[in-house]
C-alpha cells in the first residue's frame, strides 16, 4: 500500500483519488479551499441555487465507469441525471431559431432543414459523418491512453478527412481549421458557420485557428447527448466526493500545499503552509501549471520532450439571475444567442487574425465583445428555486482571461439576454456576477483562463502536457493536463493518472 497525496479536490483529482483508494492505496487529498469540486461551484441564496461552472454533462459514460469501478452503486443511484430536450435552442443573428433535439442526428437534420431551408440538414449530416471518422481515429490516443512519448505524431497528423476542393488550373485545397470547414464544406452559410464555430468558442478555442479535428466537439455532444442533474452539476461533484469518502479517501480542507518535497529527483511528500511536511510515495497535483511550478524547488515539472501548457486561453463571465415568476412551460434548458458581429467577438476574445504564414495561435485579446455569444441556462429543476413561482437563470459569455468587468458590461449582458427571456427587467429580483478574477481566485489559473480539451494536429498547440512529469513520483491531473479541460476530460485525466500509478509506465488505458 502506497501513501499518496493528492493536491486539490477538483473532479480529475477526486476521480484519481477514488480509483487509487480502490486499488488499495492510502490517499489523502489536501485542498486549499473549504470545499470540493474545483470548478463545479454552487451559489445558494434566498432559496435559489446556481452552478458557477459547467452546468451540463456530455459523455456521462466517463463517470458511469468511475462508479462501476469504485463501488456497487451506479452513478444514476447517486445522481439524478436527465437528458435535456431539446438539447439546445440556437437563436442566430438574423433572428432564425433552431431547436436541436438530443441524440438524434436525423432530428438535427430535420430541424436545420426547417430553420435554414432544404439541404442544410444533409450538409450537416455529411460533415458529421466526417467528424465521426475523426473521432474514431483520435479517440484512443487523445482521451483513453496516456500521452504518447512520440506525441509529435498526434501533432502532425490531422484526423479529420477534409473534402478536397478542386479548382481549375490551381492546386486543390482542404480545410485546415474549423472555420475553413464551415467555408469549404458547409458552403459558408452564416448560420451553419455560427453553429459549427460555437462548439469551439464555448470551449475557449478560436475557430479561425482551431484545427479541423475540432469537428469531434459537435460529434461528441450530438452523439452522446446532453445531460442535466437535479441539484446542478454540483450534485455530481458531491457524488464523487462521497464515493471517495466511502472508499476511505481522507480530505483536508483549508490545507494549502506550498511545496512539493523532493529527494534524489523524486517527489517524497508535500509541505503545507503551516510548515507541516506530509510524507508520500506519490504526489498527484490537480493544480494549474504556474501553481505546480511554484511548488517545485527550481525543477521544471515538464520534461523537455513534453508539450508545453496551453496559453492564450480565455475565461468566462457568468451572471446569475434570480427572477420572480414561474419558468414558462416549454422553455428550453439551454439557449445560445449568437453574436451579431462575429469578427468583433473573435478579435476581442482571441486577438485579431495572425498575419499570413504566422502560425502563432496566441495573440493579444482586446476586451469584451460588444455583443457576445451568450449561453442562457433556464433549468427545470425544483432545487434551483425557492418555489414554482420563481426562476433561476444563468448567463455565460466567453471573455478574455484577466478581463476587467464593469457594471456596464453586466447590464449589457442582461439587456442582451432579454431577447430570449421575455420580461426579464420586470422579473429581476437580484443578480450575482462571477468574473475572470473570481475564476482565477477559485482555480489558480492565470487570469481565470479555462483549459480547453485536447485536439490533434496544429503542430501540437492544442495538446496538453502528460500526466507523468519530469519528477519521478509526481503526476499531474485535471484540465491542465492530458487530455485537457471539460468534465468528461477531467474524469479521463483522473483515470489515466491512477492507471499510471497502479500499473506503471506500461499502462495503456482501458481496453
Amino acid at each position: 500500500m502506497a501513501r499518496i497525496v493528492v493536491i486539490g479536490a477538483g473532479m480529475g483529482a477526486m476521480t484519481a483519488a477514488a480509483r487509487l483508494a480502490v486499488a488499495g492505496h492510502r490517499v489523502v487529498v489536501h485542498e486549499r479551499a473549504g470545499t470540493y469540486g474545483g470548478a463545479l461551484g454552487r451559489v445558494e441564496r434566498d432559496g435559489f441555487g446556481f452552478d458557477t461552472g459547467p452546468a451540463l454533462l456530455h459523455l456521462p459514460a466517463v463517470y458511469r465507469d468511475l462508479f462501476v469501478k469504485t463501488g456497487k452503486e451506479p452513478l444514476e443511484d447517486c445522481v439524478e441525471l436527465t437528458q435535456v430536450e431539446p438539447a439546445v435552442r440556437h437563436v442566430f443573428a438574423d433572428g432564425t431559431t433552431a431547436d436541436l433535439p438530443n441524440v438524434s442526428r436525423a432530428g438535427v437534420g430535420e430541424a436545420l432543414d426547417d430553420a435554414f431551408g432544404a439541404g442544410a440538414g444533409s450538409s450537416w449530416a455529411a460533415f458529421m459523418n466526417r467528424a465521426r471518422e475523426a473521432w474514431d481515429r483520435a479517440r484512443r490516443p487523445l482521451l483513453e491512453e496516456p500521452l504518447w512519448p512520440n506525441w509529435q505524431v498526434l501533432a502532425d497528423r490531422e484526423p479529420y478527412p477534409s473534402v478536397a476542393q478542386k479548382r481549375l488550373l490551381r492546386r486543390e485545397r482542404r480545410a485546415a481549421t474549423l472555420s475553413q470547414v464551415a467555408e469549404f464544406e458547409l458552403g459558408g452559410e452564416p448560420r451553419l458557420t455560427a453553429l459549427l464555430e460555437h462548439f469551439a468558442l464555448v470551449r475557449g478555442l478560436d475557430p479561425r485557428t482551431a484545427p479541423a479535428s475540432a469537428a469531434v466537439l459537435p460529434y461528441l455532444e450530438q452523439t452522446f447527448g446532453t445531460w442535466s442533474a437535479r441539484g446542478g452539476m454540483r450534485a455530481l461533484a458531491t457524488a464523487v466526493y462521497e464515493r471517495c469518502r466511502a472508499r476511505r479517501v481522507e480530505f483536508a480542507f483549508g490545507s494549502d500545499v506550498v511545496r512539493i518535497v523532493e529527494k534524489d529527483g523524486r517527489a517524497t511528500g508535500v509541505e503545507l503552509a503551516d510548515g507541516t511536511v506530509v510524507d508520500a510515495d506519490f504526489v498527484v497535483a490537480g493544480v494549474a501549471p504556474r501553481a505546480l511550478d511554484a511548488m517545485l524547488s527550481g525543477t521544471a515539472a515538464r520534461a523537455s520532450r513534453d508539450v508545453p501548457p496551453q496559453s492564450g486561453l480565455p475565461s468566462r463571465l457568468t451572471v446569475l439571475l434570480a427572477l420572480r415568476g414561474a419558468r414558462p412551460e416549454g422553455t428550453p434548458h439551454r439557449t445560445v444567442l449568437h453574436t451579431t458581429d462575429r469578427a468583433d467577438e473573435l478579435d476581442r476574445v482571441f486577438g485579431p487574425p495572425a498575419a499570413p504564414g504566422n502560425t502563432d495561435a496566441s495573440r493579444p485579446a482586446t476586451g469584451l465583445p460588444a455583443a457576445p455569444t451568450l449561453t442562457v441556462l433556464r433549468p427545470d429543476d425544483p432545487t434551483a428555486t425557492p418555489d414554482a413561482e420563481h426562476e433561476a437563470v444563468t448567463l455565460t459569455a466567453v471573455v478574455p482571461a484577466g478581463a476587467e468587468v464593469t457594471d456596464a458590461d453586466v447590464r449589457r449582458l442582461i439587456a442582451r439576454a432579454a431577447a430570449v427571456v421575455p420580461g426579464l427587467d420586470d422579473r429581476l429580483l437580484w443578480q450575482e456576477v462571477r468574473t475572470p478574477a473570481q475564476v482565477a481566485e477559485a482555480t489558480g489559473a492565470d487570469g481565470g483562463a479555462v483549459p480547453a480539451p485536447a485536439l490533434a494536429a496544429a503542430a501540437g498547440r492544442h495538446l496538453h502536457p502528460a500526466n507523468g512529469t519530469a519528477v519521478a513520483g509526481l503526476y499531474a491531473v485535471g484540465g491542465w493536463s492530458h487530455p485537457g479541460g471539460g468534465l468528461p476530460h477531467a474524469g479521463m485525466s483522473g483515470t489515466l493518472t491512477a492507471g499510471l500509478i497502479v500499473e506503471g509506465p506500461e499502462f495503456r488505458g482501458s481496453q
